[in-house]
């Protein structure tokens, strides 16, 4: 499957304007009326993004414009359980899912690099795996969703509900900002929404399988995540 074509894409200086003045109008928006005022605005050219460790946004975004597209990064190096809660994803909400894949197949990149790139260099594997493709992916949208929250980590607590992707040139929106792991949670038992198995067997944040481990009570919710290194993202997100 492919994102829309790139024809009649907005100026981005308009979309830059729209962006700021959405998120001083939006900041305190339920979650439901971002996504709402989203598809209302960018129609097609709008997508959520989703890794797939739950499918909340995804779902949020079905029930405001059914048939959005979820994006989804497969890097070649995930648990077979968010494979398969991509896959059951696309099987049980009004979703398209796209997955989008790197240039490179791991043994591809193995060859050029060396193997275990993800230990030498973490940054280049992320940026070769998924910032580049999701660049690439993004191309035909003027908007993206996350399912970015601010309790996550330091590094997330300024995220804007809707603010500006400098990097992509595209308005980007976190509906659920604001939310907290018991909103989610709160969520979820609500609507029945699909979660990664892995969230049930000790993993609190799940990324790609070489760079993520359990972790312990207590810990920050993100300290499975390239544990031992002063890595905290993956640079998809700044």
């Amino acid at each position: 499957m492919t994102p829309p074509p790139h024809a009649d894409r907005a100026e981005p200086g308009a979309l830059r304007a729209l962006a700021e003045r959405a998120g001083r109008e939006l900041e305190d928006a339920p979650a439901l009326d971002v996504l709402r005022w989203a598809a209302d605005t960018f129609g097609e050219r709008f997508c959520v993004t989703s890794s797939m460790e739950d499918a909340v946004v995804a779902h949020l975004a079905s029930r405001a414009l059914p048939g959005v597209d979820v994006v989804f990064l497969d890097t070649g190096y995930h648990f077979p359980e968010t494979i398969g809660t991509r896959d059951a994803v696309a099987a049980v909400m009004d979703v398209r899912v796209i997955t989008l894949t790197p240039r490179q197949t791991v043994a591809e990149q193995d060859a050029e690099y060396g193997p275990g790139l993800h230990d030498r260099d973490p940054d280049l594997c992320c940026a070769l795996r998924k910032v580049k493709p999701l660049e690439e992916g993004l191309a035909g949208y003027d908007a993206w969703a996350t399912g970015l929250r601010r309790d996550e980590s330091p590094t997330r607590a300024g995220t804007p509900v809707v603010g500006w992707d400098e990097r992509r040139g595209k308005v980007k929106i976190a509906p659920i900002a604001r939310w907290s792991r018991q909103d989610v949670d709160a969520y979820l038992a609500e609507h029945h929404v699909l979660t990664n198995p892995l969230l049930t067997d000790g993993y609190a944040s799940v990324g790609c399988a070489p760079c993520t481990r359990r972790v312990a009570r207590g810990e920050d919710v993100r300290a499975g995540r390239w544990a031992g290194r002063a890595k905290t993202e993956c640079g998809l997100h700044g």
